[in-house]
């Protein structure tokens, strides 16, 4: 069982910046293949960026440029650095994490640990 706490969720304008941490309770934290997923209401949760053990990442097209992505092994720490926010990536924002061989990055049903959530808004 991996438990996922997320932080650094706010409220910024339109431009700001934001920096989104998770933090993994496990011991295989670099085994881990990992993500941040967003969700509005009404919506289907969609996935932002993932990121494997070696430090791979793949990004969604909406946020390409704009937000990066880094772990760091050694503080069991997942970020997300969200950059030239825009009102339209307001949502909540979750960490998801799995085990599995097979990488499906973007892909909501491949990650088996979720974190509560981080509320993001942004106002124009």
């Amino acid at each position: 069982q991996v438990h996922l706490v997320e932080s650094g969720g706010g409220s910024v304008q339109a431009g700001g910046s934001l920096r989104l941490s998770c933090v993994a309770s496990t011991n295989t934290y670099s085994k881990l293949r990992l993500a941040w997923f967003r969700q509005v209401p009404g919506k289907e949760r969609e996935g932002v960026a993932a990121i494997r053990g070696d430090a791979t990442a793949t990004f969604a097209d909406s946020v390409k440029g704009r937000f990066t992505l880094s772990r760091d092994n050694a503080k069991n720490t997942l970020y997300l650095q969200m950059n030239s926010l825009q009102p339209e990536d307001t949502a909540m924002y979750y960490c998801a994490a799995s085990y599995g061989v097979a990488w499906s990055p973007l892909l909501k049903n491949y990650y088996n640990y979720w974190g509560q959530g981080t509320q993001v808004t942004v106002s124009s």
